[in-house]
């Protein structure tokens, strides 16, 4: 396949664990066309993948984004069978996200079989982070042998938070302490400083962290073991559980959609008020940690499909974070709009909303492998 060096078109595929997301970009960054399908898994989105392509083609190169590129990926890569036999040993990292990432990738190919393709990982942003912060406290023969250790994910969504907060701002990204919440149905957080990631809060899996629609988050693994052995789970049947019948779900027994639970606990149902509480208290928690990461905090941004559409979560979020300078203009945060500062005139740190734009980081990806060293 001939390899261009300036890409016009470049289809981004981004298969999720509950959604396959389709967008063709042009150079400038235009989105000429989008499309939002069910899982790949589903026959619908094999169909809606193949028209999409055909009534987009031709595209000069496709970019994957991958969720866990494991000890192998650091880096974005053009997809080879060599790269396909090793992300398919990767897929019991992410069950929920690089299988159908995989699957997307391989009906890609047979669609646009001479067009290059590039597989863009998320976990390639937290690369950066200090062996203090991936490193786990268990037997270093795991950690060496085994590559245990904290990848962190959502790396394109927290990267163009990041970038896209300090271009409000006016400023150099290099030059602030940044703490960047991707809250949707998959949830982290990240500390940037001096413009690299130093700290984020999932970790082998995307299972670790903050509470999330389906996945537990940070649970102590004492507790797991316990449960495993009182109740006779396997080791498939648990990762089940903690990945599609925990979270917001798992408390709540409403729903895995924060708008559905914030309606039923306004309707005074006591466990849906509890699974807002306990969110909302792991996102405080989890933000002061990142903030200690960077010494501080000069910017907060929220984003993914929580993040900017609940004015809800992020007034709950702020308010146990004045200690930090963190504080939010009541209308700003309430109103309807772009990309947009949210803090009040007096707030120390600023706050930012940032739609996420994951296409455009990836499609920059795409670009710089393809042009090459």
């Amino acid at each position: 396949m001939a390899l261009l060096t300036e890409p016009e078109r470049v289809l981004i595929v981004n298969a999720g664990s509950s959604s396959l997301k389709l967008s063709v970009l042009l150079r400038d960054g235009r989105t000429q066309a989008s499309a939002d399908l069910p899982p790949v898994t589903e026959s619908e989105s094999q169909q809606g993948l193949r028209r999409f392509v055909s009534e987009n083609s031709p595209v000069d190169a496709v970019g994957h984004r991958v969720v866990h590129g494991g000890p192998d990926f650091r880096d974005s890569v053009i997809v080879t069978d060599t790269v396909l036999d090793r992300l398919a040993s990767l897929s019991d990292l992410a069950p929920l996200h690089n299988p159908p990432a995989l699957a997307a990738l391989k009906q890609t190919i047979d669609l646009l079989p001479q067009v290059p393709q590039v597989a863009c990982f998320d976990t390639a942003f937290h690369a950066t982070l200090p062996d203090r912060a991936t490193t786990y406290a268990i037997p270093w023969e795991w950690t060496q042998s085994f590559g245990v250790r904290r990848y962190g994910f959502h790396g394109f969504s927290h990267r163009y938070a990041a970038r896209r907060g300090a271009e409000i701002l006016g400023r150099r990204m290099e030059e602030l302490r940044m703490v960047t919440c991707h809250l949707g149905a998959g949830a982290s957080l990240a500390a940037v400083a001096g413009g690299t990631a130093v700290d984020t809060t999932m970790g082998f899996t995307p299972l670790e962290g903050l509470v999330m629609a389906t996945r537990s988050g940070s649970v102590d693994p004492g507790a797991l073991l316990w449960i495993q052995r009182r109740i006779g789970h396997s080791a498939a049947q648990m990762e089940e559980t903690l990945e599609r019948s925990s979270g917001l779900l798992g408390i709540s027994g409403v729903s895995a959609d924060m708008r559905k639970v914030l309606q039923a606990a306004d309707q005074n149902h006591h466990r849906a008020q509890l699974a807002v509480e306990v969110y909302l208290h792991r996102l405080r928690a989890g933000i002061a940690a990142m903030a200690a990461a960077t010494g501080g905090i000069d910017v907060l941004v929220f984003t993914g499909g929580v993040g900017e559409q609940s004015s809800r979560i992020r007034s709950g979020a702020c308010e146990g974070l004045a200690f930090l300078g963190v504080a939010l203009d009541r209308n700003r945060n309430e109103s309807v709009g772009g990309d947009r500062d949210l803090s009040s005139t007096d707030a120390s740190a600023r706050t930012l909303l940032v739609h996420a734009r994951e296409d455009l980081e990836i499609a920059a990806e795409v670009r710089q492998i393809l042009a090459g060293p």
